[in-house]
């Protein structure tokens, strides 16, 4: 058997983290669970992210940090079992620009019933993934599927140093 995908992983963790937010709503307040669920959330994709950059040759030790051409080599992971539906803008090591046309883990967050988690569970980490794979690369988005808008719009720079810039 092959190595679960992201979406099915996203799926599994989705239906423990409703089961714990609800456990720990009841003692805590549905507020502070969600803010504990969301601070573990985002240390998940930071570790996960300074795992994928450990693997880039050279980077074991942080010395040779991935630019986004790295970073789009990865994107392969999350279209697995059609995940996403990518539509390319631009794909440079220092520019990575593109619209998610379809998104599978907002419909399986959907399914579950779960939609009300699926920004915490899996739009959160887009961004935080990023501060953990290189530090430099800026993320933005303006819109998600998971929040109604008809694509997401991911836009990653890569801030560069101080030496490179004249300054």
């Amino acid at each position: 058997m092959g190595e679960v995908s992201i979406l099915e992983q996203r799926r599994i963790e989705a239906k423990f983290a409703a089961r714990l937010l609800r456990t720990l709503s009841e003692e805590l307040g549905e507020e502070r669970a969600r803010a504990l669920l969301r601070r573990a959330i985002t240390e998940m994709a930071h570790a996960a992210g300074r795992e994928m950059a450990a693997l880039k040759p050279g980077n074991e030790h942080g010395g040779n940090p991935p630019d986004l051409a790295d970073y789009a080599a990865l994107l392969p992971l999350w279209e697995r079992d059609d995940g996403i539906a990518i539509q390319w803008l631009e794909r440079t090591p220092e520019k990575l620009s593109f619209n998610v046309t379809r998104c599978r883990y907002a419909e399986s967050y959907r399914e579950l019933g779960l939609a009300d988690l699926g920004d915490t569970l899996s739009c959160n980490r887009d961004g935080e993934f990023c501060h953990g794979y290189n530090p430099a690369i800026r993320f933005e988005r303006t819109q998600t599927i998971m929040g109604g808008a008809k694509f997401c719009d991911f836009r990653y720079t890569l801030e560069k140093k101080k030496d490179e810039t004249g300054g």
